[in-house]
């Protein structure tokens, strides 16, 4: 009497209740939607659009100030006399902010991924249609698309500004060809580091210290020893001492390939030899961040 009983009261406790959830008929938009989400809602959150106005405040002003510079360069070229072409070169440009374009990528970095990391919410991605490699490749193209927006704008307002100077059409476009292809391979290059340095750790202090580190000690202590070895006759080493530092990566590339001057001690950047070295060191270092990165995720997906 009482197991029957006992089994009545079982199968009252265990109803299933209908409270309300209704099922979805829509289309199922997949993976190449959330990736081109997740790529929208990083490159907007890198210039704060969608976040507070205290976000917009540091990346808003990085700009103006990258913009705002270019700006004062055309000015100058078409107030000089008989200026024939821009005071700055196109592929310059990018080595004379290198700060700026360092604060940049310290700030936004760890913004891209430190946060999923610090409230745990990578495993809610990959629990859904989105793998591993959506996520790493949309936060990567997100980073680099804002730093080659941060880094691009400038040089456009350099060749519209030189055009409307009467400077040489041709040799205008050339020059700014040149320097949209170096920002370019510079706004991957950082971007690969800044989120390597950024994915460590889930504390935003620590990965904006980090990056800071990274492109500001080497460049640096490069650059020291750069000089050191200029002013006690051993040029030779020069060159090779570029491959140590991820800005004198992107000089040494640009002086081999896109006919730029070199900010190396004595202006004398690499031939077209050592070049492809550069070149090399530099497309390995953006595969071994993506490399990284997804073996980093790959523990944080768990």
């Amino acid at each position: 009497m009482s197991t029957e009983t006992g089994t009545a009261t079982g199968r009252d406790a265990s109803r299933i209740h209908n409270i309300g959830y209704r099922s979805y008929d829509g289309p199922r938009l997949g993976r190449a939607y959330a990736r081109r989400s997740l790529f929208s809602q990083t490159l907007r959150g890198s210039y704060g659009l969608g976040r507070s106005a205290k976000s917009k405040v540091l990346p808003m002003l990085l700009f103006g100030v990258m913009a705002l510079v270019a700006a004062i360069l055309v000015a100058v070229s078409m107030a000089t006399p008989d200026a024939s072409k821009l005071v700055v070169k196109y592929t310059s440009y990018a080595i004379y902010l290198q700060a700026v374009i360092g604060l940049f990528i310290a700030a936004q970095a760890p913004q891209a991924v430190s946060r999923d990391l610090r409230f745990k919410s990578i495993p809610l991605y990959f629990s859904r249609p989105i793998e591993r490699s959506d996520y790493v490749l949309a936060k990567f193209a997100a980073t680099a698309s804002a730093l080659f927006i941060l880094t691009g704008a400038p040089l456009l307002i350099l060749y519209v500004g030189s055009l409307l100077a009467k400077f040489d059409f041709v040799d205008q476009t050339k020059w700014f060809g040149q320097g949209l292809v170096s920002v370019a391979l510079l706004s991957v290059l950082f971007a690969g580091l800044g989120l390597v340095m950024a994915a460590l750790t889930p504390r935003r202090g620590f990965g904006v210290a980090a990056v800071i580190a990274l492109l500001t000690i080497t460049y640096g202590a490069v650059s020291t020893v750069q000089a050191i070895a200029w002013e006690t006759g051993s040029e030779g080493a020069v060159q090779w001492l570029g491959l140590f530092s991820p800005i004198t990566l992107i000089d040494g590339v640009q002086a081999a390939f896109l006919g730029a001057t070199s900010a190396f001690p004595g202006g004398e950047g690499p031939g077209a030899g050592t070049g492809v070295v550069y070149l090399i060191v530099v497309l390995a270092l953006v595969a071994g961040s993506y490399a990284v990165l997804m073996r980093r995720y790959r523990r944080a997906g768990l």
